[in-house]
C-alpha cells in the first residue's frame, strides 16, 4: 500500500522533553575570560611565600608548577603562568580561592592592628599619662615606667628636631605588647 501524503508525519520522531538533553552554550569570549581569571589566580599563588603556599590546598603537580614559576624569569615565567592557569581549569578552585582569601584577610587584619598601634603611639606622645593608663588597661603586662621614659624621650626628640628614635621604640614596644597579648 502506498503512503498517503498525510502519513509522512508518522516517520517524524516525537519531540522530546528539552530538559533531558539541555546543552549549555558557552561563548569563546566567556571561556577566555574564565581562563584569564584562572591565570590571575595562578599569578597570585606564584607571589606567595613558601609558608603561605603550605596553607593552601594544592595537589603535588600544581605546587611543583608554582614553585617552578617562582624560580623562572621573563618569558618562561609567562608561559609557566599560562600552564598553571591550564592546570587550574581542571581543578576545583573554590577551596584554593577560599584559602587565599583567608590569607589576604589575615594580612588586612594585621594592617588594621598596626594602624591602631600607630594611632595609640601618636596619642601617647601628645597626651602622655592619660593614654599610658589606657595602654596599661589594654595590655596589663605593660611596663608603665618604660612607657613614660619612651614618651618623655620622644617629646624631647621632637622639641630638639632630632631623629625619632624613641618614637620608633614606642611603636616597637606597643607591637611587642600586642603580639604577646
Amino acid at each position: 500500500m502506498a503512503k498517503q501524503p498525510e502519513d509522512w508525519l508518522d516517520d517524524v520522531p516525537a519531540p522530546q522533553d528539552e530538559d533531558d538533553d539541555e546543552i549549555i552554550w558557552v561563548s569563546k569570549s566567556e571561556i577566555k575570560r574564565d581562563a584569564e581569571i584562572l591565570k590571575k589566580l595562578g599569578a597570585e599563588l606564584v607571589e606567595l611565600s613558601k609558608s603561605e603556599l603550605e596553607r593552601i590546598p594544592l595537589d603535588a603537580q600544581l605546587l611543583e608548577s608554582i614553585e617552578l614559576a617562582q624560580k623562572i624569569k621573563r618569558e618562561g615565567r609567562r608561559r609557566q603562568l599560562q600552564y598553571i592557569g591550564k592546570l587550574l581549569r581542571s581543578r576545583d578552585v573554590d577551596p584554593i580561592t577560599e584559602a587565599l582569601d583567608k590569607l589576604k584577610n589575615r594580612h588586612n587584619q594585621q594592617v588594621v592592628i598596626l594602624h591602631k598601634l600607630e594611632d595609640l603611639r601618636i596619642r601617647l606622645v601628645e597626651d602622655g599619662d592619660s593614654v599610658i593608663e589606657e595602654v596599661v588597661a589594654l595590655f596589663p603586662h605593660a611596663d608603665r615606667q618604660q612607657l613614660r621614659a619612651l614618651v618623655r624621650n620622644a617629646k624631647k626628640e621632637r622639641e630638639s628636631n632630632k631623629p625619632p628614635k624613641a618614637f620608633r621604640q614606642i611603636f616597637q614596644y606597643l607591637k611587642e605588647l600586642s603580639e604577646s597579648a
